[in-house]
């Protein structure tokens, strides 16, 4: 087991994630866990809900390997064609 020096501290928007995993983007699904931010794996679009939103809006040409630090319910099929992303939450 391994010494984690924060784990009493409190998590918040601006801490690194402490949990990551891949999107499969959904027309009808919100993701399982909101996000801090998100990884993209390879370029392109992104359209996605906010956590406080209710509408879609899209990043447009995301470079590969960039990190787009918005908090995340949603993202959406029709739209995005940025793949391989990742949640950091």
């Amino acid at each position: 087991m391994s010494n984690d020096p924060f784990k009493y501290l409190t998590d918040s928007p601006m801490a690194p994630a402490e949990l990551c995993f891949d999107i499969l983007p959904s027309d009808s699904q919100d993701l399982a866990t909101p996000t801090k931010a998100l990884y993209v794996g390879e370029g392109g679009d992104i359209a996605l809900v906010t956590l406080r939103g209710d509408s879609e809006i899209i990043f447009r040409n995301l470079p590969s390997g960039s990190v787009l630090d918005v908090r995340v319910k949603a993202v959406r099929a029709t739209g995005t064609t940025a793949a391989s992303l990742v949640g950091l939450s």
